[in-house]
């Protein structure tokens, strides 16, 4: 384990989550509190605001931009949380797989960290931004799905859920594809990006594209704080931090696609029944492809 992963055991589960998120985007001041807030997790509820900006070395307005990057209103509510999670016996492990794991705890590992990844997701994720983006897709003209690499794959499988029940969805592979998709779409169309790191060059130009011309972004992320975020109307934001020695996790994908199979599936219950007999002809034309 890291520094930062051996400490954020000790911290409020959500807020650890949130801190992991947001740390690489803290500007400097506000990593200095994070790492006083790290160090001293185990004591921060019985600092003053004065004590902890003045021992971190940072301004007391440092001190709450911070508690608010961590989801909270302010350094008091902070400091409530953490004395709670003080007296609990709650501690998060993440399960990282490590390279002298026998192959039993690999398997294990990999199943617990992505039914960890699946449940803190669901915590993460904002029920106003959820149901935002939902509306925003049953009044889509047209959904452009984008993605790269393993996110690619992703969007794929969303693209051809909702192509089956006769929604006009678009997807590539390839960014140049993408890039022409954007410049076609209309103020009434929507794109959904997914990236993990939302760092990703390509897609963030096409985002970058389809904003100029005035379609609606939604983007599935696990940093919410990103180049792309800065860019998307709507983040759903997933929360999957395990590690392994690959250094790529298939449960960061597992929770995109849940997020995706969510929406498509309340899709078809705000829609219409159009979608629903749409997909009734689909199913029973594909069915001769089976034997």
């Amino acid at each position: 384990m890291t520094s930062m992963e051996l400490q954020i055991e000790h911290m409020p589960h959500a807020c650890a989550l949130q801190m992991q998120a947001v740390y690489n985007t803290l500007k400097k001041a506000e990593k200095k509190a994070a790492d006083f807030l790290l160090e001293h997790a185990t004591g921060v509820d019985r600092l003053s605001i004065q004590e902890f900006a003045s021992e971190a070395g940072c301004s007391e307005a440092t001190v709450v931009r911070l508690s608010k990057k961590l989801g909270y209103e302010g350094f008091p509510e902070l400091k409530r949380d953490f004395a709670a999670f003080g007296n609990s016996s709650e501690i998060h492990e993440y399960g990282n797989i490590l390279d002298n794991d026998q192959p039993l705890d690999v398997m294990r590992k990999v199943f617990e960290s992505s039914a960890q990844g699946l449940i803190d997701t669901l915590n993460m994720l904002d029920p106003d931004d959820y149901t935002r983006a939902l509306t925003r897709l049953v009044a889509a003209k047209r959904i452009l799905f984008c993605g790269l690499g393993d996110a690619g794959a992703v969007a794929m499988e969303a693209h051809l859920r909702f192509l089956r029940i006769g929604v006009s969805s678009l997807h590539a592979t390839d960014p140049d594809t993408q890039l022409i998709y954007a410049t076609q779409l209309q103020p009434n169309d929507v794109v959904v990006a997914i990236s993990h790191s939302g760092r990703s060059r390509q897609i963030h130009d096409v985002v970058k594209v389809a904003k100029d011309r005035g379609a609606t972004v939604i983007l599935i992320t696990n940093f919410p704080v990103s180049p792309l975020s800065k860019k998307s109307d709507i983040i759903l934001q997933t929360a999957v931090f395990s590690k392994n020695i690959t250094g790529e996790i298939m449960s960061k994908r597992i929770t995109a696609l849940c997020i995706i199979e969510s929406l498509y599936i309340n899709f078809l219950l705000h829609a219409g029944s159009a979608y629903a007999d749409t997909l009734k002809i689909s199913n029973e034309t594909i069915a001769i492809n089976k034997i």
